[in-house]
């Protein structure tokens, strides 16, 4: 076991994926992040690894061989190449997003290993609207899917959840793991929004809690405490991972609802004591969303220093 209790890992390619002028999924998210955690000397208490590049092999196990390839043959020698509307490929892309992707399989590694308890991946771009065959929402691989299938497939897990607090809905993640028994999601995100998913009669093993606009953090605790824990009590997770989307906060106006540092915090805690008890600790915690560069860095914060068991 590390000295460390959390890793941190990130990978400079992260940095150049630009998928165009103005695009809200910017490099500069990454710089967020670093910037706050150095300032407030987080790195000083975090194991740090590069993402290793994602095989195709890693991508297989949720995404079929064609798609891999089309995403392989999509990346420009120069300008942009968009994949939808809002998903575009610069000459930097293509390691980025394998990054992205191979960051959760080493920290599902890492975690496995014993090396640490848990993991934070600060990379981009993200992945949990990547559906097995198509690329949406500025994900191309589905990274948290990735990632989880490589614990089942790979370390044999039985039973593995994944808790995503993006403000969008993770459509992506409950396409590939609907009706999939090794596989429990839990979820809150703003409805009716952006990508218009996750209330069309679920299945059973999709713990999905849409929220109005406007909802502050003691929605995220209701949905939390009755609908999560309960499901995840009754499912017993050997790990857990989370698409820690970060775009629900009061200051990002990509979106709607009103949560504040406190309140990730707050549900970090909450995931972690269940870990604790249940699943040695596991947790593999992986970026999503997060536009409002102040709000990020501040909400990421919150985040790891509750992982990290650093305190506030």
């Amino acid at each position: 076991m590390s000295a460390y209790t959390t890793a941190f890992i990130s990978h400079p390619d992260c940095w150049k994926h630009d998928p165009g002028s103005y695009h809200p999924e910017r490099a500069a998210r990454m710089d967020a992040i670093n910037d706050r955690f150095v300032a407030a000397g987080l790195f000083d208490h975090l194991d740090q690894y590069e993402a290793p590049l994602a095989s195709d092999e890693e991508l297989a196990r949720v995404h079929p061989d064609d798609y891999i390839e089309m995403i392989h043959r999509s990346a420009p020698q120069q300008g942009i190449v968009h994949l939808d509307p809002d998903t575009a490929m610069s000459p930097g892309s293509h390691n980025a997003i394998l990054r992205a992707a191979g960051s959760g399989v080493l920290g599902t590694d890492l975690v496995m290993e014993g090396k640490v308890r848990n993991v934070f991946c600060s990379v981009r771009p993200c992945g949990h609207h990547a559906e097995s065959d198509r690329a949406m929402g500025f994900s191309f691989f589905n990274n948290i899917a990735v990632a989880a299938a490589h614990a089942v497939d790979h370390w044999g897990l039985e039973r593995v959840a994944i808790i995503d607090f993006d403000v969008h809905h993770g459509n992506g993640t409950e396409e590939m793991f609907s009706n999939r028994p090794e596989y429990l999601m839990c979820s809150i995100f703003q409805h009716p929004f952006y990508p218009g998913s996750g209330t069309q009669n679920p299945a059973p093993n999709m713990i999905n809690v849409p929220l109005p606009r406007g909802s502050r953090g003691d929605a995220l605790k209701k949905a939390a405490l009755e609908e999560w824990i309960p499901a995840l009590e009754k499912f017993q997770p050997q790990m857990i991972f989370i698409s820690a989307g970060f775009d629900a906060h009061v200051e990002d106006d990509m979106a709607g609802l009103a949560f504040v540092e406190s309140d990730y915090a707050w549900v970090t805690q909450l995931i972690k004591s269940f870990a604790d008890q249940v699943c040695e600790g596991r947790i593999v915690s992986i970026l999503e969303g997060g536009y409002n560069l102040s709000a990020l860095g501040r909400s990421a914060e919150a985040h790891v220093r509750v992982l990290a068991e650093l305190g506030s």
